[in-house]
């Protein structure tokens, strides 16, 4: 099974393996079918041990190692992070952890509840104060600094790592990487101590994880956009994953998460999704073939299942034996049953037209599969069939291997069957003896006695003990009962310890090709992932997104209050961001949602770089390497920072972080200081972003910044939430909110503020005085703009920054006919004239 190794350096024998590196995995009208019930459907829990190291050096050089403890599936991770240590942390939610692991030294002594020899730090490093702050429930134990070893590490993935056709990448990949090993020393050091768990030599899933090639969502903007969760209602499906989630395996429903947490970049991959969820919409039958293809791995975890075969107890526990080997015997019986779902998939891809599904096909079509059933019948009982409960479940796991395999496992099982016997014998006795309706049922601890209460006036006969009442009925047994079932208890021990040594021998032949299963678990994820985002596309009317470099977007709905909302009462809006509109501003009234809105576009992009179609009469993205977002704006009373003081720690990581092809939702920034230093601040942020000349959406209530940002060489468009005067009234502001975003600069709301105002009941004269002065500033300024040289330049600029966009895009993606392209590039002629003479 396997073995301990001694020394500091030396591994001990587990085994884990990586997780392959999978190829790129990768739109109308039919009924709608209902979202099916599944396991999957259940909220996401921890379950990742997952080990940190950083390095001494000013690099923020950080190792992660995590390690599954439901599916044995092991990361690793290494990355070069900011001050604020954003990637670790985000590379941390990807992987939820329920322990985290650091150095002892890593942790002051106040801090530390660890004792040991070793070096202790006077001071809790600011890795180890970040992981604390943001996940304060999860218990952090240190681990001592000699089992932080790269060497070691490199021998235990060596040791563990599954013998398929990516074990050379893996160990290729992870050999330089010293702080990703060290971590993985330490992890795996953990499990066999602490977590009393081993692993078969080359059984597990082990992959080294580089972090380009996802899109890197910081985790305050994972909460402020309900990715995974819903922030008022922590159990509510109101969340992207709860719109998305239709899933059937808890697979499935695991890399969901990931995607939607870290959605791919790699727009060959992407373009592959969306072809797989493209014909699953439009071809019927196969969508209806998939869905009962699936139904059967439902409440079925197929990585647990791999997991729990190829890891035993490190140090055996009094009566593990014979839990084990029953254990062993219901895994087994599970992965027949896993094994012979497969080709029923496999059948259901048959005539598919997309490379992806001809992709998943061939790993479900892989010959060692078959050969796993082979093996796996030829020592177990056609007919062996798992039971929830019972006398039959556990006859089940009795019978589970066939008969002259092992001489002593007949002879015990024959014992076994006679006891049974001997049991039922002494119920039919008792029952003619005392003329009672006395049933006979199985617990845990044996055979007991069972009668309604309606059946039995008065007291028990004597000779019975160990009355109880369950369920409305007595529950009840006898010293004779009692002596058969500790000679039943011995027999049926004895036969599942015997069925061990089938069991063990038929796991150590099928560890062999343990790769394949590991494939096609894999395999049935991803497929029935792309199931789930075909269902919600025809359920919802989703349309596919195109990658054109350019975000627009028609009549966008936001895709989580679709579903909360009415039909027919979401306000859909439009997008368009380009190179030449990169930086936008938008304005409006509070009340007009434009965090909603802000959201909306956030929520949009995931879905179309996670492969799924989008809420939208028509929609083009750009792939963008990070979206970044400062939406909040609360005080963080843990960390002892104001509004102003969360906003710059948020910016400061934006600006940190971003490149030119980042995307950047900001909200109201600058509204914990004074009017002059918010405007300056906003500004100067601004400004800088242009310079990245990323995509921004920058809402502000700061009417000073569409002047001072557009006189910028990159073009900044304004645009607003449209809201309507009307009458006023003592409960009404007299506007009318359209929730509905229009080009250009809020023209009549100028002074909702005041208008407000009047609401609380402030004096006649003060608003009237309060109105007079905000209208005179605001005709000086006015004045002020339009004599303006530079702004006149400013106009000019951005005409022609946008005429070079708009040629580019009719080169690179127009297909109109020749006649009507003369056309609109006629019109454009005539725009850019008319602009340009008007500002000369």
């Amino acid at each position: 099974m396997h073995t301990t190794s001694s020394g500091n350096t030396r591994p001990w024998t587990g085994q884990t393996r990586p997780t392959s590196t999978a190829r790129p995995r990768t739109g109308q009208s039919r009924p709608g079918t209902a979202r099916p019930t599944t396991a999957a459907s259940s909220r996401h829990e921890a379950s990742f041990v997952v080990a940190v190291l950083e390095g001494r050096g000013v690099a923020h050089e950080v190792g992660i190692a995590a390690l599954d403890r439901d599916t044995g599936r092991a990361v690793l991770i290494q990355l070069a992070d900011c001050q604020t240590y954003v990637k670790t942390l985000h590379q941390m939610h990807l992987h939820n952890p329920c322990l985290i692991l650091v150095p002892d030294t890593f942790l002051s002594i106040a801090d530390s509840a660890f004792t040991s020899h070793g070096k202790t730090s006077t001071a809790t490093t600011l890795l180890v104060q970040c992981i604390q702050d943001e996940f304060p429930g999860v218990p952090l134990e240190p681990v001592l600094r000699k089992y932080w070893n790269d060497d070691a590490g490199l021998q235990f993935i060596d040791q563990l790592c599954v013998q398929d056709d990516e074990r050379a990448a893996t160990l290729l990949a992870a050999s330089s990487k010293y702080y990703a090993l060290s971590a993985a020393a330490a992890l795996f050091k953990h499990a066999e101590i602490k977590m009393n768990t081993t692993f078969l030599n080359a059984s597990l899933l082990i992959r080294f994880v580089p972090v380009e090639g996802t899109m890197l969502i910081d985790p305050e903007t994972a909460r402020n956009l309900e990715l995974v969760g819903n922030r008022t209602f922590k159990k509510s499906a109101h969340s992207l994953f709860g719109v998305l989630n239709h899933t059937y395996t808890a697979m499935a429903g695991r890399l969901l998460r990931a995607n939607i947490l870290a959605p791919v970049t790699v727009q060959a991959s992407v373009d592959a999704r969306l072809d797989v969820v493209e014909e699953l919409v439009q071809a019927e039958d196969m969508f209806t073939s998939l869905r009962d293809a699936l139904k059967p791995f439902n409440k079925m975890d197929f990585d647990k299942l791999i997991s729990s075969l190829v890891s035993s107890e490190a140090r055996a526990s009094e009566g593990a034996s014979a839990r084990t080997a029953s254990n062993r015997v219901t895994q087994m019986l599970n992965l027949r049953t896993v094994v012979r779902c497969l080709p029923a998939v496999q059948r259901a891809l048959g005539g598919s037209k997309s490379q992806l599904l001809q992709i998943i096909c061939e790993l479900l079509s892989d010959q060692r599969i078959p050969k796993i059933e082979t093996q796996i019948c030829a020592s177990l009982n056609e007919d062996a069939a798992l039971q929830k409960t019972g006398i039959g479940a556990v006859n089940a796991r009795v019978y589970a291997v066939k008969a002259n395999c092992n001489p002593l496992l007949d002879v015990a099982r024959e014992t076994y069957k006679e006891n049974v016997g001997d049991i039922q014998a002494l119920h039919r006795a008792l029952v003619e003896q005392h003329d009672l309706p006395i049933a006979l049922i199985y617990q845990d601890s044996g055979f007991a006695f069972a009668m309604k209460k309606g059946d039995l006036d008065g007291k028990l006969p004597s000779g019975f003990t160990n009355e109880a009442v369950q369920k409305g009925r007595y529950v009840f047994s006898s010293v004779d009962l009692q002596k058969r079932n500790a000679r039943m208890k011995d027999a049926l021990d004895e036969s599942l310890s015997l069925s061990m040594t089938t069991i063990n021998s038929l796991v150590a032949r099928i560890v062999e090709d343990i790769g394949a299963l590991y494939k096609a678990s894999e395999a049935i994820a991803l497929l029935d992932m792309l199931w789930s985002f075909a269902h919600v596309s025809i359920c919802t009317w989703l349309l596919r997104p195109e990658f054109t470099g350019t975000l627009a977007i028609k009549a966008g709905r936001h895709p989580i209050l679709e579903n909360v909302q009415s039909a027919g009462t979401l306000v859909p809006n439009d997008v368009y961001c380009s190179d030449s509109s990169a930086f936008q501003i938008i304005q409006g009234p509070k009340y007009a949602h434009v965090f909603t809105y802000l959201k909306q576009i956030g929520l949009l992009t995931i879905m179309a770089m996670c492969g799924c179609f989008v809420p939208a009469e028509y929609g083009s993205f750009r792939i963008h390497d990070a979206l970044l977002t400062r939406l909040s704006n609360d005080d963080d009373m843990e960390k002892s920072l104001s509004t102003f003081a969360n906003e710059m720690a948020s910016s400061a990581m934006i600006l940190g972080l971003a490149t030119s092809q980042t995307l950047v939702l900001i909200d109201e920034l600058g509204r914990g200081t004074s009017t002059k230093e918010g405007v300056a601040i906003s500004h100067a942020i601004g400004e800088a972003l242009i310079n990245m000349q990323c995509f921004v959406f920058f809402a502000t209530h700061y009417h000073e910044l569409s002047i001072t940002l557009s006189r910028q060489p990159t073009v900044v468009k304004c645009v607003h939430l449209l809201a309507r005067k009307t009458r006023l009234s003592s409960s009404s502001i007299g506007l009318a909110f359209q929730y509905r975003i229009v080009d250009g600069v809020p023209e009549g709301v100028d002074h909702y503020g005041i208008d407000l105002a009047r609401l609380a009941d402030l004096p006649h004269d003060v608003l009237v005085n309060g109105r007079t002065n905000a209208v005179r500033l605001a005709e000086l300024e006015a004045q002020q703009h339009e004599s303006s040289d530079s702004s006149k330049m400013a106009i000019r600029r951005k005409a022609l920054l946008k005429l070079r966009t708009q040629l580019r895009q009719a080169l690179d993606h127009s297909t109109l006919p020749p006649e009507d392209l003369r056309k609109y590039l006629a019109r454009l002629q005539k725009d850019i004239t008319k602009t340009l003479h008007e500002n000369l």
